[in-house]
């Protein structure tokens, strides 16, 4: 869990600024760096890089997409849709990150039904004709081929998905896709996902099947929420938009004490008994923030842009609760707390 928020924070960052870090500081395997193409938004907006533990015989290929980016109206727009495509004998998905991984177009709902379908691929009948020479670009298809391409060449190796905000929404539809389209000898080399800060993606029909495929033998999603974090509280779980939590939360309050819960406190966030609370709570974050370095030591000193978020977060609590940092500092100092839990 620790390498897979350190890489969901690392998503944020460039290719180049990846690729030293991995190589550098980690002294692993960089493998690439992709932008994916999102049909509906015609512009290349999905990031996410791969890695290898070691250049040959790996034992552990990790897949991490990039979140929702502070100041990207296309990320939040994504966050904050209700829209859903139903799959049937799936459920309904979020319509906004299906398109994020390239996977159709709202504008033309035909293009939902070529690629969702089993044997989807670049070569689907009318999903070429839309959008010629681009679909291999897509997120879902370049991060599949080349996942295939790795798992055949490191035999022993296993993977792992993780993401924060829109990039966990990403990185749990990303194997969804994989058992819709019947990716059998693959989904038998997963070894986890890890999310954090995740938006719902889909109803419970859609938790129903993943449970199935994800828990047994053993749990192989994570979902870990902060404190009063807005995104994973998005899109609202109540009678009109059907939207549900599922798999195993590891939630943590504003003390680092983390403990396994169904669902997070205030799962739509807008409850008025937790109003007072967290205000309260975003400033003691702030004031705590500023003692970070001091108390923690110099890895964990915030920068201005964290320390901005945090002033934002005295007007909306909710939004600087959902910085990455956060999380990072929830997984290396809650350790202690949760000795006793298994992941």
């Amino acid at each position: 869990m620790d390498l897979c928020i350190i890489a969901a924070k690392l998503a944020y960052e460039n290719a180049n600024v990846i690729r030293n870090i991995v190589v550098h500081h980690w002294k692993m395997h960089f493998v690439d760096f992709y932008n994916g193409w999102n049909d509906f938004q015609k512009l290349c907006s999905t990031q996410v890089f791969i890695l290898c533990d070691k250049p040959k015989d790996a034992n552990l290929i990790l897949i991490s997409f990039r979140g929702t980016e502070p100041f990207d109206a296309d990320d939040w727009s994504s966050d904050f849709d209700y829209s859903w495509y139903e799959i049937p004998k799936l459920g309904k998905v979020h319509m906004g990150f299906l398109e994020a991984l390239g996977l159709g177009d709202r504008a033309n709902a035909a293009t939902f039904q070529a690629n969702l379908q089993v044997n989807a691929g670049p070569a689907s009948t009318g999903r070429k004709k839309l959008l010629p020479g681009m679909l291999e670009r897509t997120a879902y298809y370049a991060v599949r081929n080349k996942l295939k391409s790795l798992l055949m060449e490191h035999k022993k190796a296993k993977f792992i998905v993780t993401g924060h905000s829109l990039g966990g929404a990403l990185a749990i539809l990303f194997p969804t896709v994989l058992l819709l389209h019947e990716e059998k000898e693959v989904m038998q080399r997963l070894l986890g996902v890890y999310t954090f800060g995740q938006p719902r993606v889909g109803n419970q029909q859609l938790g129903k099947f993943m449970e199935a495929h994800l828990d047994h033998p053993i749990p192989k999603y994570f979902r870990v929420v902060y404190s009063n974090d807005l995104v994973p509280r998005l899109p609202y779980d109540d009678n009109t938009f059907l939207y549900k939590h599922f798999g195993l939360c590891l939630y943590y309050d504003s003390w680092y004490i983390g403990q396994k819960v169904d669902e997070e406190p205030n799962r739509n966030y807008f409850g008025t008994r937790y109003l007072i609370p967290e205000y309260l709570n975003a400033v003691w974050e702030l004031m705590r923030s500023l003692t970070m370095g001091y108390m923690q030591g110099p890895e964990y000193k915030e920068g201005w842009l964290s320390i901005f978020l945090r002033v934002i977060g005295l007007a909306l609590p909710g939004v600087s609760a959902h910085s990455p940092t956060n999380y990072v500092d929830s997984v290396r100092l809650g350790k202690e707390y949760i000795s006793g839990m298994s992941f």
